[in-house]
């Protein structure tokens, strides 16, 4: 029989950057949110996905519901917002990360600041309704980080609306 040395570990010291080794980073959550954007996608809905995280853990997800529901407020990110807030059991999303393929519209970026939200991402700019265009300012506390993924966030919005002229 082989037996192995018992090691001892106690005065072993951990690199500083032993954080840089967890799999879960932006583009990490915003593949996952990519693939909310694809269900979208599927569905015929304009593709923008969410993930709602908290201590590295997906908490919400979401999708663009706005021709399923026949409501233009079912955007994504109101999706994800109702469903972190459900799971968290309360209204605001303190300590929360949002990954939104595509920059949120002004009706987002103000349920983003009333909800408190620590940090949103976002792939894709809208230059012609993301609320950067419009001034809308998110809670002062909330950082914002954009073009995660931005390239293919980009491409999965454009093949959709060429498709929809093509059909059209």
């Amino acid at each position: 029989m082989c037996t192995l040395p018992k090691i001892e570990i106690q005065n072993y010291i951990f690199p500083k950057n032993l954080a840089m080794l967890t799999p879960f980073t932006d583009d990490y959550f915003m593949k996952k949110a990519f693939e909310e954007a694809e269900a979208a996608y599927e569905k015929g809905e304009i593709p923008v996905g969410v993930v709602v995280v908290i201590n590295d853990r997906i908490i919400a997800r979401g999708h663009n519901l706005t021709e399923t529901l026949n409501d233009v407020t079912a955007h994504a990110e109101m999706q994800a917002i109702t469903a972190a807030a459900g799971f968290l059991g309360g209204k605001y999303l303190h300590n929360c990360t949002m990954y939104i393929t595509l920059e949120p519209c002004q009706m987002c970026a103000g349920a983003l600041y009333w909800s408190q939200i620590s940090k949103i991402v976002f792939g894709a700019s809208d230059s012609t309704r993301g609320y950067r265009k419009f001034g809308v300012q998110l809670h002062p506390k909330t950082e914002v980080k954009s073009g995660v993924l931005e390239n293919e966030c980009g491409e999965l919005l454009k093949r959709f609306f060429i498709e929809k002229r093509n059909l059209n």
